[in-house]
């Protein structure tokens, strides 16, 4: 997918499978995770779950109305003017696997304290008010490495009006 491709709508399949057949199948396909990635799959939310299809859009924070850049509180709800919801939280490992053809960053720097180019931030209930826990996943892909990476903010983080973020049409 080329870097100025734009998911404008595109079904994936989430759930169905254990823990350990999604870290197989991450693995299989070369995907790369970070701490903070381990730690999200950790969570009891990837015990299996039915399979379901869901459907996934793209936004930036200057689209939902943030033009200025915007919280993630503001964010949930500059989406929620939209209709558009937050993902299931075991979404992205399988956005991460559906996604194999993410271009590849224009720079290889893995930023803290914003998000890196070219990511893009699976939007997803925050599981634990604890800002020392990871609020969800983003999608990368470095020097041809896919990564599946978790990121960590507080509700005073203002993401940028360029941030690109994925959300759940209804």
């Amino acid at each position: 997918m080329p870097q100025s491709s734009r998911i404008e709508r595109l079904e994936v399949s989430v759930g169905g499978r254990s823990r350990s057949e999604l870290r197989s199948a991450l693995a299989e396909a070369g995907v790369q995770l970070n701490v903070h990635a381990e730690t999200l799959l950790d969570a009891d939310v990837f015990d299996g779950g039915e399979e379901r299809m869901i459907t996934v859009t793209e936004r930036t924070v200057g689209e939902l109305g943030g033009t200025k850049g915007a919280t993630l509180p503001e964010i949930f709800r500059l989406a929620g003017e939209q209709a558009l919801l937050v993902c299931p939280p075991e979404t992205g490992p399988y956005l991460r696997l559906a996604l194999g053809e993410q271009a590849t960053s224009a720079n290889s720097v893995l930023s803290t304290g914003t998000a890196p180019e070219g990511s893009l931030t699976v939007v997803s209930d925050v599981r634990d008010d604890d800002v020392a826990y990871p609020k969800g996943f983003y999608l990368r892909v470095v020097d041809g490495v896919p990564w599946l990476r978790g990121y960590r903010c507080d509700d005073e983080h203002v993401w940028s009006p360029e941030d690109r973020l994925l959300f759940r049409v209804a």
